[in-house]
């Protein structure tokens, strides 16, 4: 029996796509769409409760209206916001949170846009919009994270910048920590994390195992997913197209004697990121080797389909690539047979 594996879930991704954009069967694409890894979405996903709805997926608490504070506002104004609604008390609870950019995130459907949310979610006043996280950026500390319900990306701007709220509250039981440990100022100074609402106070999410990875020979099994990478973290040392990318899987799989390598899924690639890097954004104690800046995952950007979803590692940002074009990297994965 496989064991549960912690630390990403399913895109929720399901159909296929060629260069072009086109839907194709799934059957030996090498897709995320075929092989749908990851901790499955239950079903019915959200159950409401009043004006609270549980994410029965995570095991967080959202607000049912998506923007509760109604117009955009700044990093420091969106965290004064929250702060402002557990004094009041509202909806009767004084733990909401900004949320951090990871739980924000495992709100995103892959399957959907505008918003990017799971069809039937009970969600109101989604806007197709940027949202605040809690969890600043590493390589550029007066900057924080934010998620665009439009489509799904992930990057970050500027805390004097304004975008919309939408609050959270509880702890998942499957979301692991983004690593980040320090607060920060508008200007990207350290400042003590008490009282602040910041990722780095609250640190919500699964602890990593200690040591995270496990090197061995050619391989390094990540322990907090499960997964297991290859070592050299590119297959070959130059770009290569979405197409390219998926054909050399195919073939290291026939020089490998069929060892189920695939191209990571968007999520899958993002497990790697560590909240509190850049320049990689991996966790201080990885083992790996030619890491390079941006990667190709398997998952197909629904908003546009002749674009595909990619890491970029460099920063720890979440976006997307012409598939036709020659940029990205391939960074091999496969399960961890021993848990099997």
């Amino acid at each position: 029996m496989k064991k549960t594996v912690h630390g990403y879930l399913q895109t929720g991704q399901a159909t296929c796509h060629d260069p072009g954009g086109a839907a194709i069967p799934c059957a030996g694409s090498g897709q995320d769409g075929e092989f749908r890894r990851g901790i499955p979405w239950p079903e019915p996903r959200f159950e409401v409760l009043g004006e609270i709805v549980l994410d029965q997926l995570t095991g967080l608490f959202w607000m049912r209206n998506a923007t509760p504070g109604e117009l955009p506002m700044t990093w420091r104004e969106a965290l004064a916001f929250v702060a402002g609604m557990n004094r009041e008390r509202a909806l009767g609870f004084s733990d909401w949170r900004l949320p951090n950019r990871r739980e924000l995130r495992s709100l995103v459907s892959h399957q959907t846009r505008r918003p990017a949310l799971a069809e039937g979610h009970p969600f109101v006043n989604v806007f197709a919009s940027w949202y605040w996280s809690a969890t600043s950026a590493a390589g550029a500390p007066a900057h924080a994270w934010y998620v665009d319900m439009d489509g799904g990306r992930m990057f970050y701007g500027g805390k004097d910048q304004s975008f919309l709220v939408w609050p959270v509250r509880g702890e998942s039981r499957m979301l692991p920590a983004t690593g980040q440990t320090l607060c920060y100022d508008d200007q990207g100074a350290v400042i003590p994390c008490a009282g602040t609402g910041q990722d780095g106070e609250f640190r919500t999410g699964l602890s990593c195992p200690a040591p995270r990875f496990s090197a061995r020979d050619e391989t390094v099994i990540d322990r907090l997913t499960g997964l297991v990478w290859r070592r050299a973290a590119s297959l070959a040392p130059e770009g290569m197209t979405w197409q390219e990318a998926l054909a050399a899987v195919a073939r290291l799989n026939l020089e490998d004697g069929g060892a189920g390598w695939r191209l990571p899924s968007i999520n899958e690639l993002e497990s790697l990121t560590d909240c509190a890097a850049a320049n990689p954004a991996l966790p201080s104690d990885h083992t790996f080797t030619e890491v390079r800046d941006v990667y190709w995952s398997s998952t197909t950007s629904l908003y546009e389909p002749d674009w595909a979803w990619a890491l970029y590692l460099d920063k720890g940002a979440v976006g997307v690539g012409q598939k036709s074009q020659a940029r990205f990297h391939l960074w091999p994965v496969q399960e961890n047979h021993e848990q099997r």
